[in-house]
């Protein structure tokens, strides 16, 4: 990969990322940290990264450091998360529907949040996503599926309570 390719993929494909992170760690500073870290990592591994594979090398290098990220953070503010957790979930009533959605979301097992986010975010397809974290067109759909039950699940839970 060339200079001009690599500002051309930074071009392309940063707005998209840095989307991609938002939605799924909800802070703006760390989705940057994690878009930056992502451009710095294809910089360093130009030589390697084929230009015609650079969209799925960056997203799937995003989810790993996206989980690596969350799993470190939890780590280090466990009892924090149990306390906010609670709060949240007491006043679960007033939420407003986006924010019900994100609650909902961020309750979901990593790999299903990404499929989630890559389709109905991104607009990926399922293939393109199964390249990406690295699965089967089948295990996409399967995880898809589960994943959008859980949601409508919590959701129709939701509205019993209201």
């Amino acid at each position: 990969m060339t200079r001009r390719e690599y500002n051309s993929a930074v071009n392309d494909y940063s707005g998209r990322l840095y989307g991609f992170a938002i939605k799924y760690l909800q802070n703006g500073d760390d989705a940057s940290d994690i878009v930056q870290d992502v451009f710095e990592k294809l910089w360093k591994n130009r030589k390697k990264v084929e230009v015609e594979k650079v969209k799925s090398w960056l997203f799937t290098c995003a989810h790993n450091a996206m989980i690596n990220y969350i799993k470190k953070k939890s780590r280090m503010t466990y009892s924090d998360q149990i306390t906010s957790n609670e709060t949240q979930e007491s006043h679960s009533k007033s939420y407003e529907m986006k924010e019900v959605i994100e609650k909902t979301l961020s309750q979901l097992p990593p790999v299903q949040k990404s499929i989630i986010l890559l389709r109905d975010l991104e607009g990926y397809n399922y293939k393109e996503i199964g390249e990406i974290l690295e699965l089967s067109e089948a295990q996409v759909k399967v995880y898809l599926f589960r994943a959008r039950n859980k949601i409508k699940k919590q959701l129709k839970d939701l509205t019993i309570l209201v």
